[in-house]
């Protein structure tokens, strides 16, 4: 197989935050979405990140978390509770690694 048959556009893909905790919370589980790949900037920029330091792991993580249109969810002005703003970051990296 060619390198060059794996290579497309990045695509919004949906995530959802299913713990008993998220439902037990918000009766229902928790959706946003990512890109299903990163460009090789925000790639580096990840793997360079320092987990001592959490404003990195935010600066990096909230162009990430995106709604179903591909808009930040979390920006200056508005965040999310942080229990669930913990699981989100999780979830990133999970869908990341894979």
């Amino acid at each position: 197989m060619k390198l060059s048959d794996l290579a497309s556009k990045p695509k919004l893909i949906k995530v959802e935050l299913d713990t008993k905790e998220v439902i037990k919370e918000y009766g229902e589980a928790l959706e946003f979405w990512t890109w299903d790949r990163q460009p090789m900037k925000q790639f580096v920029k990840l793997a360079q990140i320092d987990n001592d330091n959490f404003d990195t792991i935010m600066d990096s993580v909230r162009d990430l978390v995106l709604d179903e249109k591909g808009e930040q969810i979390i920006t200056d002005e508005v965040t999310l509770p942080t229990a669930i703003l913990m699981q989100v970051v999780g979830k990133v990296v999970e869908t990341l690694g894979k």
